[in-house]
Formats: C-alpha cells, sequence, structure tokens
C-alpha cells in the first residue's frame, strides 16, 4: 500500500514540477510568452495539481502525530521585535499594505487590514463594490521596502486562523532575489512558517486542525524548487490561538507549533540573506477568479461562513544572542 501510495506521490510530483511554474501569476511573473487565455487554462489545471499532490501528501502523513519532543530554547536568543498590534493603526514603520490589486482569485486591498482589541485582524470577503470591482477581498502586510529584515534567528506570531473554504492564512519569509530564475535556495527562500489550506477538509468527520510548512526557491518559472517540510496539527487553530515558529541559522529551518518542533529541512541549501516578514490571506484561483485548489474554493461556503477574519495577536523576531556580539 505504502509503495503504491509513493508512486501517486512521485507520478503528482511530475505533474506538479510542470504545472506549479504557471501559478507564477501569484507570486511573479511567468518566463513564459504566451497568450493570456492559454495561461489562465493551464494556471488552472496547475490548482487542480497542487489540490493532488496536497491530498497526497496528507495521505501518507495523516494522522500527524509529533515525532520530537523538541522544544524551542529561547534562552539562546534576545528580543529584537516585539509587536503586539495595540492602538489604532498599523505600525507603519514595521508593516506595509503589500502588493494592492488582482492576486490569485481575488484581489488584496488594504482596507480589509484593521487593528481591533489589541490583535490585527486581516478579513476575507465578498464585495460587490470593491475598490477594483466585484470580488473577493482580502488582504497582506510585509515588512519589506527595508521596513525590516534579519538573517537567522526565531520568528514567532500567535494568531486564530480564517475559518472559511477557499482561502488560507500564512506567516512567511521572503527575499526579492526568491523570484529570480535559477536563484539557489542559500541566495533567499520563500520560507512559509505555516500556511492553513485545510479547514475544508474538516466535513464529513475528518480532522481540518493541520497546517502546512513549505520551502520555495529557484524562482517561478520551469525551475522553481520546493519542499513539503511537515503537515501538523495545531490545537483547535479556528476557534483558538496557537503559535508558529521558525528557528532559522546557517544550517537548517526547524518549524514549531506552540514551541513543540514539528519539522527540519535544509533543502535548498539554506538561505544566508536578510529576509522579510509577510502575513496574508489568499483566495484560490487565478486572474481574481476563483478556482478550485487546496484550499477548495471560496463559493462553495455557506451563507455566514464569510467574512472569514485571520486574527493575529502578535508577531515576535528573536535574534541568537552570540550572533549580536
Amino acid at each position: 500500500m505504502k509503495k503504491r501510495i509513493l508512486a501517486l506521490l512521485l507520478c503528482c510530483a511530475l505533474l506538479f514540477t510542470v504545472a506549479v511554474p504557471f501559478t507564477a501569476q501569484a507570486k511573479g511573473n511567468s518566463t513564459l510568452d504566451l497568450p493570456e487565455n492559454v495561461k489562465t487554462a493551464v494556471e488552472k489545471f496547475a490548482n487542480y495539481v497542487i489540490d493532488a499532490v496536497n491530498r497526497g501528501l496528507l495521505l501518507v502523513r495523516y494522522p500527524w502525530k509529533p515525532k520530537t519532543d523538541n522544544k524551542v530554547d529561547l534562552s539562546r536568543f534576545t528580543l529584537v521585535l516585539n509587536d503586539e498590534f495595540d492602538g489604532d493603526t498599523l505600525n507603519g514603520r514595521v508593516w506595509n499594505h503589500h502588493d494592492q490589486g488582482p492576486r490569485r482569485g481575488g484581489y488584496w486591498d488594504a482596507g480589509q487590514v484593521e487593528l481591533r482589541d489589541g490583535n490585527l485582524v486581516i478579513k476575507t470577503d465578498y464585495k460587490e463594490d470593491g475598490a477594483y470591482g466585484p470580488g473577493y477581498y482580502s488582504a497582506c502586510i510585509a515588512s519589506d521596502k527595508q521596513l525590516f529584515e534579519q538573517t537567522y534567528g526565531y520568528f514567532e506570531c500567535r494568531c486564530k486562523l480564517p475559518a472559511a473554504e477557499g482561502l488560507w492564512s500564512a506567516f512567511w519569509l521572503m527575499n526579492k532575489n526568491v523570484g529570480k530564475d535559477g536563484n539557489p535556495g542559500t541566495n533567499g527562500t520563500e520560507i512559509d512558517i505555516f500556511e492553513s489550506p485545510h479547514w475544508y477538509r474538516g466535513k464529513n468527520g475528518r480532522d481540518n486542525s493541520m497546517v502546512t510548512s513549505n520551502l520555495h526557491w529557484g524562482g517561478y518559472s520551469f525551475q522553481t524548487k520546493y519542499r513539503n517540510v511537515t503537515i501538523a496539527k495545531a490545537n483547535n487553530p479556528y476557534e483558538e490561538f496557537n503559535t508558529y515558529g521558525l528557528e532559522w541559522n546557517k544550517d537548517e529551518y526547524i518549524f514549531y507549533i506552540n514551541g513543540v518542533e514539528t519539522g527540519r529541512s535544509k533543502a535548498g541549501g539554506v538561505s544566508q540573506v536578510p529576509e522579510y516578514m509577510m502575513l496574508s490571506v489568499e483566495v484560490d484561483g487565478v486572474a481574481s477568479e476563483p478556482v478550485h485548489g487546496w484550499s477548495g474554493n471560496i463559493r462553495n461556503n455557506k451563507d455566514g461562513q464569510l467574512p472569514a477574519e485571520f486574527v493575529v495577536d502578535y508577531v515576535r523576531v528573536y535574534q541568537y544572542t552570540d550572533l549580536m556580539k
């Protein structure tokens, strides 16, 4: 049985390496010069392939159980950034509103971000009279544009995930080099500390408490490289706050949920350059049109499921104390 599953995953992975470059509209510009209708069709197909790969990974790793009791040791670190999201407005010395306009199956719009009761809230909803026309609206904030970036350390956010189909929240690190074809991971890797596409898999009695941690490097065209590090369970993450963390040093990435290690990797060669933080909610789809993907289809939500809120209590960043001397 395991051999059959592994064979299925191998086939899916081969399809994935062909199809994923065409999702470049969501990360950057594809190097392929294709007619827009052809590109859109291939990107929609890629969404189904990505879902198939994710389903295969869930088959192999479900139900997830901790393989270690390792806990993050904060005694080795010094706190260098702490945003508790108090006050009424976003801290402009740390965050900006990232990439306004069309994004995957919807739009990113700064109007979907607010600070409320000591939390950052990114809201996803359908708007008939949105700034970019009718559609599904969400948002992303980032510490790019020389606001805050760091090489190595421990990065953590405490948050509650948006409970709806066809979308996913994420806490991730990026460097501008990641989108360059052939870029080695050592020169910048997209580090997805967590992504939450599994809410709709809770239907029919299945557990949907898993989040996934991933690495991307080498650009977003045919040379793109990808590694799923782990699929791990959080504690009732759509109704309760959990912490999601990354320890990053010159040798490896180590991922944590609630301070307990969930997986580690050095795939692609560990990034050795400064990276900035991003907090986002994505709507599955292509060219601002919702399309089925690894998080389902946002149009399938029942009345009352939207708006969905990604609620972040804090973001904290630490540096290895011995690197600060």
